[in-house]
């Protein structure tokens, strides 16, 4: 709890809500009136809710009179945070390779800063102890395809043709993404797993009409679309895979929608900027993935996915990195003994961390360490959790 209020909490230093609504144009109401408060705070719109992330811890009471006249209601229970650490004997061997990897420069403390600041977050941190083996978690990362081709991280490999790895052997799946089609209504968009346009705003005013427009569109559709609303950006998605018609299950071609929805954004005067779209996701290698997957999803309060055939996990909010899974041989004995360089942190509010943690034990995971407001958890195979409480 903090001094803003029962509706927010602080999670990695940041005073953030979550607002419950019934629909997009809902919670579009609550991201007009806080544009109004403040246009440096950061908006999440989607289907479910709003989060909010502030600025200013001054603005909180604002936002949540807001909120209040909406008739929309928080739960904080719900908030959290994924960052991934990476650890290394020589941070500043690896720090610029994930810099040209993500596209984001790093800032304070070894933490990569994502333009669109979204989950997860990559933060680099000193080890003393060398691992030679590869790691069993990796992040695939897809950006346009110019972005790719641009970026200098040396020669590909792995069996598509797109792995990359740090100084240190640290992988990352660096894939090009592609346009949505080719109709000239549909220019904007980029397809990066997900189907994102983002596009600059010059005013506030403009920022809380394309969003307001956006989510009309959307609603009307039935499509749950994403909206991020940014200093000077709004960012329209699908979230990954969910353009795709065995993923959404919808009755409609979601070109048809990007079209509409480009067309608002034109008419108003935003301008796309095809660079900025990016995924980043999480993938994990298992020899028991159905062991490994259900404790994921119980620390992660994750969902899976609705589809046949695909172990990925995904937050219901729509917030947070999708997790993947594929299957490690159980005889790479050394592999799987060794500690990953890189490991997942997951930081939630204090008074919400003893039933993740009760979670996260019941499905199978093993608390390793324990310190104020930090537990080091281990899923069945050993790949850890941190679980930070602030």
């Amino acid at each position: 709890m903090t001094g803003t209020g029962a509706d927010w909490r602080v999670l990695d230093g940041v005073t953030t809500a979550w607002f419950g609504a019934p629909s997009l144009t809902a919670g579009a109401a609550l991201a007009g009136h806080v544009a109004d408060v403040s246009a440096g705070i950061l908006v999440d719109l989607r289907p479910a809710g709003v989060r909010v992330r502030l600025d200013g811890a001054e603005h909180a009471d604002a936002v949540s009179a807001a909120a209040r006249d909406l008739h929309l209601a928080a739960d904080p229970g719900v908030l959290q945070a994924v960052t991934v650490v990476l650890e290394s004997v020589d941070p500043s061997a690896v720090v610029p390779f994930w810099v040209s990897a993500l596209g984001q420069p790093a800032g304070r403390d070894g933490v990569l800063v994502d333009p669109l600041r979204r989950d997860p977050s990559l933060r680099v941190t000193r080890s003393d102890q060398p691992r030679p083996l590869r790691n069993r978690l990796h992040l695939d990362v897809v950006r346009p395809a110019a972005a790719v081709e641009q970026a200098d991280v040396g020669p590909a490999g792995g069996p598509y043709g797109v792995r990359h790895a740090d100084a240190d052997g640290n992988e990352v799946d660096l894939v090009p993404g592609g346009p949505l089609g080719e109709r000239p209504g549909t220019s904007d968009w980029q397809v990066v797993f997900s189907a994102t346009a983002c596009y600059r705003a010059t005013t506030t005013d403009q920022q809380r009409d394309l969003a307001t427009a956006a989510a009309a569109l959307a609603d009307a559709a039935g499509f749950p679309l994403l909206v991020d609303l940014r200093p000077g950006l709004v960012v329209l998605d699908t979230g990954k895979d969910q353009g795709e018609a065995d993923a959404h299950g919808l009755a409609l071609d979601f070109a048809d929608l990007a079209q509409e929805l480009q067309s608002a954004a034109r008419a108003l005067g935003a301008t796309a900027d095809p660079a900025l779209p990016h995924l980043t996701q999480l993938f994990l290698d298992a020899a028991d993935v159905a062991a490994v997957r259900a404790f994921w999803a119980a620390a992660l309060g994750y969902r899976p996915d609705r589809r046949v055939g695909l172990d990925d996990l995904w937050d219901p909010r729509r917030l947070d990195p999708v997790l993947a899974f594929q299957p490690l041989d159980a005889g790479e004995t050394e592999r799987r003994r060794q500690r990953d360089r890189l490991h997942v942190e997951l930081a939630v509010p204090v008074d919400a961390a003893p039933a993740r943690l009760a979670a996260a034990l019941a499905a199978g995971g093993r608390q390793l360490e324990e310190s104020p407001g930090r537990w080091v958890l281990a899923d069945p195979e050993g790949n850890e959790l941190v679980v930070r409480s602030t």
